[in-house]
């Protein structure tokens, strides 16, 4: 008895759709039309802008809007219950598809200004067995979620884990800049997203026991399944390979992130430059530092110590007084400045511009407080005015004196107590109505 309650909490019948329903609704979405054709094509746009211009959000709000899924669980679907023309139909619908995707995509980046790759971007390059398992499993709660009668909120969540729209977008990417490595890595995990949601759905059509459309004989069956089995390893094993690079490649980075740490930098030693190459064979480790030289003993100490932190078939390279060191540091800087975003950008632009209005002199308020212990109230502001005919700008500092009557004296004592505050600025001391002497503001020249 309590074993049977506990099955009923894992059932997929319950809730279920009836089946004749869920099938014309996955048939009637496959086409790739007319208005789906047109949802699509705009889809892919906004997933390059927001790929090009390095935006998380309007890449999830282009997934969310593509119908890309559908022609691939109606392949899986077609599987399930054994419908080849059902199969033939989504398979084509799927090329027309891709074939579109990536001709916008390719259209975008060969007229966009901006051809630099960002993180979102180069993160669709180098697909792993994460991403397999990423495809499978938001492919399984994407078919529960479309054979329930409530539908829930399971559908839009999985056209965001999925993503099948950013990895075509970096292949047209790929094409429109000429590099075929981001191409085909993109083209990669845009299969393996593809082939995974369909063999999930696959996996639950026939565990839900679809009724076949088609009568299969048992060896025709065995075919298909063994199809099925070689494709899962074709598209696994690089996946494999790819996810055991990128841990071992972490892991280097890691050691030698501690290496430097404890040889160096606990000692005092500012590192000035670091370049590592991991592809290269031996790998190569290139450091410079601020002030410190290195004899040649020293470095081969430091080369002997390099394998207690288990980095081995390294190269140590200790840059010491050479001419080129200079230019690959600043080209190192100029490499990080090009990765920073517009906005970040603009943001710098906007804090210059308004240090130009920021008065930064030290003990200013106590410094008045003391010299001129009459004034209580006053501010202090900055004003921009032309007055060469170059139309050169002039700053001028300003303190307005609100409550206390000031005495002539006192007045210039004040102004000429200002000038020497702000030397590089034209200093006009305006007071209130109510004091006894004001000095004439001048007038700004047009």
């Amino acid at each position: 008895m309590a074993k049977s309650k506990f099955i009923r909490f894992f059932n997929l019948h319950t809730g279920e759709d009836k089946k004749e329903n869920v099938l014309e609704n996955v048939v009637n979405n496959i086409s790739f039309r007319g208005a789906n054709l047109w949802i699509l094509a705009c889809a892919i746009v906004i997933a390059s802008v927001g790929l090009n211009v390095n935006s998380t959000a309007v890449i999830i709000g282009a997934m969310l809007i593509s119908p890309l899924m559908s022609p691939i669980v109606g392949a899986g679907f077609a599987l399930g219950v054994y419908d080849f023309p059902l199969l033939k139909k989504s398979l084509k619908n799927l090329l027309i598809a891709t074939f579109v995707s990536l001709l916008v995509s390719f259209l975008y980046f060969t007229l966009s200004p901006f051809k630099d790759a960002q993180s979102e971007l180069l993160a669709r390059t180098s697909p792993n067995i994460y991403d397999v398992l990423i495809a499978f499993f938001g492919g399984l709660v994407g078919v529960i979620a479309i054979t329930r009668v409530e539908k829930g909120n399971p559908i839009p969540g999985v056209a965001i884990a999925t993503a099948l729209m950013p990895p075509l977008c970096t292949a047209g990417y790929g094409l429109a800049i000429g590099n075929l490595s981001y191409f085909a890595g993109a083209l990669y995990l845009y299969m393996i997203n593809c082939f995974f949601i369909c063999l999930s759905t696959f996996i639950i059509v026939k565990y839900l026991n679809y009724p076949k459309v088609n009568f299969v004989d048992a060896n025709r069956e065995k075919k298909i399944t063994r199809v099925i089995s070689l494709i899962i390893l074709v598209l696994i094993i690089p996946s494999v390979y790819f996810a055991y690079t990128l841990l071992e490649q972490k892991q280097y980075s890691q050691k030698v992130n501690k290496f430097i740490q404890t040889a160096f930098t606990d000692k005092g030693y500012t590192v000035v430059f670091e370049r590592t190459n991991y592809n290269a064979n031996p790998k190569k480790l290139e450091l410079a530092f601020l002030i410190k030289k290195f004899s040649k003993e020293e470095v081969d100490r430091i080369k002997r110590e390099m394998e207690d932190y288990g980095i081995k078939n390294t190269e140590l390279v200790i840059r010491q007084d050479n001419n080129d060191l200079k230019a690959d540091i600043l080209n190192e800087i100029n490499k990080k400045e090009q990765n920073l975003s517009e906005k970040d950008i603009r943001i710098k632009q906007l804090n210059a511009e308004l240090n130009k209005y920021q008065i930064n002199t030290p003990n200013l308020q106590e410094n008045i407080k003391i010299l001129f212990p009459q004034i209580t109230s006053y501010s202090i502001g900055v004003q921009n005015k032309i007055i060469t005919a170059d139309s050169a700008i002039n700053t001028i500092s300003l303190i307005y004196i609100a409550d206390k009557k000031l005495s002539e004296e006192e007045f210039i004592k004040l102004q000429n107590w200002m000038k020497i505050q702000f030397p590089e600025r034209e200093v006009a001391v305006i007071a209130n109505q109510n004091s006894d002497f004001a000095l004439p503001r001048k007038e700004s020249t047009k």
